[in-house]
């Protein structure tokens, strides 16, 4: 696609970002196929080559509103155009700059600031973790909107006891809202790998992984909170005292693989985050050379279920094949279902800033899924588990909770 940028794009990083992706595209069309927006709405606009063609009419000097805003604002960045493109668009990236340089130009309504400026400063403070226990005393009487968004209690459990006594350690997440909202998916993790010999430790210093802040109009927020993360983790990985950072939510795990490209163009952070990606790993990745072990480990086979592949677990970080042969291996009675590859709905917060499309994508991704009969609904993120769950009775889990409860059963 050729380009003709304006002036106050062109001969910047930024522009040169876009114009390198936008090169790429030839507006075939694949895209529309496998854009969730796009199946809902069938507007043009609302579908990858639609948008991408609005990023490149306002990097080119048109100007954006209101509406230009919206069409961005309704992409789940699933980057499920990304596995379809036979061009390798680099959509994802592309987008986060027309959000922002739209974002620069166009003022959102007093509502919609003040609700994001919220979120962003709810979901990442201490606060949240006490708001969202009292809502799960009190869900049975929530209205059911705001009841399919508080998950029903589900205990920790106990934690390993001395994890340094193990030669083998990795760093875990502090993460922002999963300890708040499932504190037994890390508790289960941290069992899983204390019986495996490998013990956890979270990293001073570090905190949530900066996805929040940048998808809700703070990207240098988002940043920010990148860097203070690389100077908790990097000494300690480059060091040997820890081998991998372990992650067990896609969507934080998608974010932070994606730190050397959000810094690429920070002189003193490139190399650095460079040097980080080599260490994270999504916790099927780092257990699966241990599978045979685990299996024989495990008292009783998880039965029969229905794997949901995060859009972060299998367009971001491409490990759905790897996950699926690890919980093949390990006993799960997998059901395959149709408009696997589509997103649920979840998407960070997309739920909450889109939620009439948000539930359809996942009313439609639970008619898939239910018509499997699966006795439990399990996938790899926290924000999908919740966001499914919300819509259905069927017990949905993360998959590392029943491989740990197969371990005592």
């Amino acid at each position: 696609m050729q380009t003709q940028l304006a002036d106050w794009a062109r001969d910047t990083d930024l522009g040169r970002d876009a114009e390198e992706i936008l090169r790429r595209c030839v507006h075939c069309g694949f895209c529309l196929a496998t854009c969730p927006t796009y199946q809902i709405l069938g507007d043009e606009l609302d579908s990858p080559r639609g948008r991408i063609y609005q990023i490149k009419q306002v990097l080119e000097g048109a100007a954006p509103s209101f509406v230009t805003q919206q069409h961005l604002d309704r992409c789940l960045t699933c980057r499920n155009c990304e596995t379809t493109c036979p061009s390798g668009v680099q959509y994802g990236a592309l987008v986060d700059i027309g959000r922002q340089v739209v974002g620069e130009r166009v003022q959102r309504p007093l509502r919609e600031r003040v609700m994001r400026e919220a979120l962003r400063r709810l979901l990442g403070s201490r606060w949240f973790g006490l708001l969202y226990r009292v809502g799960g005393w009190v869900r049975p009487a929530l209205p059911a909107a705001l009841r399919a968004k508080v998950a029903p209690p589900r205990p920790a459990g106990q934690l390993p006891t001395d994890p340094g006594r193990h030669a083998r350690q990795v760093l875990m997440l502090a993460n922002c809202v999963q300890p708040a909202m499932m504190p037994s998916i890390d508790a289960a993790t941290m069992r899983v790998l204390d019986a495996m010999g490998v013990g956890t430790r979270i990293a001073a210093g570090s905190g949530c992984c900066g996805a929040i802040n940048f998808h809700l109009d703070a990207q240098e927020a988002g940043r920010a909170q990148m860097r203070a993360n690389v100077d908790a983790w990097l000494p300690l990985l480059e060091s040997g005292e820890v081998e991998a950072l372990v992650v067990n939510a896609s969507g934080c795990g998608g974010m932070i693989k994606d730190y050397a490209h959000h810094l690429k163009h920070d002189p003193a952070y490139a190399q650095r985050a460079a040097r980080l990606m080599p260490y994270v790993q999504d916790i099927a990745e780092f257990l699966a050379p241990m599978a045979a072990e685990l299996r024989a480990r495990m008292r009783r086979a998880p039965g029969r279920s229905a794997f949901h592949p995060p859009c972060t677990l299998q367009h971001w970080q491409g490990l759905r094949a790897v996950t699926e042969r690890l919980l093949s291996d390990l006993g799960f009675d997998l059901q395959s279902f149709g408009e696997s590859h589509l997103c649920c709905g979840s998407a960070g917060t997309y739920s909450i800033t889109q939620p009439v499309l948000s539930t359809s994508l996942r009313d439609r991704k639970l008619r898939a899924i239910e018509s499997t009969l699966p006795g439990t609904i399990v996938s790899a993120n926290i924000g999908c588990i919740c966001h499914l769950q919300g819509g259905t009775d069927t017990p949905v889990r993360h998959w590392i909770e029943i491989v740990d409860e197969a371990f005592h059963d």
